[in-house]
């Protein structure tokens, strides 16, 4: 991609990966927009970044479509257009919960952020993909090695991330004829916040309690700036990156 075009937006940029990967892109020379909840996060993001004066911090709500609408309204006025979005705000909520006992509430709250919250964001980035001169941009959508796979009573974020590849692959073909490429990447047991209970036993599918081995999450960063280096010509579809000996292939 241009250097002269690197605008990007990053959701769930406020800790983990979506920390990680807006400071491995400000670092590669991208001007980056923080997305998340609470704002205490997002500045300390970006008072991390290599160039502070790149960074735009926005807290929002990727469940509202008017704080996504303002997001990328935001990011427009600052920076003038949108290159970039890495669709990364997610919750694991209810995770660990068996399925006859998991609420509503807590189930429409995992669909809101982790289904309709990526849903937003995509529209509205696609949205100013298409409007904007020159056209095109690119859309990265932070799947799961739970969109290929379930861990034990995992129903609510299981469903929502295989419902994330049909996001991806509806967005890649609808954005063909204005230069707007859509990929997934499948991130499995990197060393954050959320993945700290697996290295001290997490439920298996056989009914044991196990740890498991995690790689570091800035080699997922890695991987989402170079898929978000490409030319708009090429696209990395799917990415899967994963702790080598993690329980994924044959999982189960």
């Amino acid at each position: 991609m241009s250097t002269e075009s690197r605008i990007a937006v990053v959701t769930g940029a406020g800790s983990g990966i979506g920390r990680g990967v807006a400071l491995a892109l400000a670092g590669a020379g991208w001007s980056v927009a923080l997305a998340g909840r609470r704002s205490e996060p997002l500045e300390e993001t970006a008072a991390a970044s290599a160039s502070p004066s790149d960074v735009l911090c926005v807290p929002t709500d990727v469940t509202s479509p008017e704080a996504v609408t303002a997001l990328f309204e935001s990011v427009r006025d600052r920076f003038g257009r949108v290159d970039l979005l890495f669709n990364n705000a997610g919750t694991f909520a209810g995770g660990g919960t068996p399925v006859e006992e998991l609420s509503y509430e807590t189930w429409r709250s995992v669909v809101d952020v982790n289904l309709t919250g990526s849903f937003l964001c995509a529209q509205a980035a696609f949205r100013a993909m298409k409007e904007q001169s020159p056209q095109g941009g690119r859309i990265i959508n932070n799947g799961s090695i739970s969109a290929h796979v379930p861990r034990p009573h995992s129903i609510a974020y299981t469903a929502t991330k295989h419902a994330m590849t049909g996001l991806t692959k509806s967005l890649s073909l609808d954005g063909r004829p204005y230069r707007i490429a859509c990929g997934q990447i499948d991130i499995g047991n990197a060393a954050t916040e959320m993945t700290a209970r697996m290295q001290t036993g997490i439920l298996q599918a056989d009914g044991r309690l196990a740890a498991e081995p995690v790689m570091d999450a800035a080699d997922v960063a890695a991987t989402v700036v170079h898929m978000a280096g490409l030319p708009l010509e090429a696209n990395v579809q799917f990415a899967t990156v994963m702790a080598t000996t993690m329980p994924y292939i044959g999982r189960g």
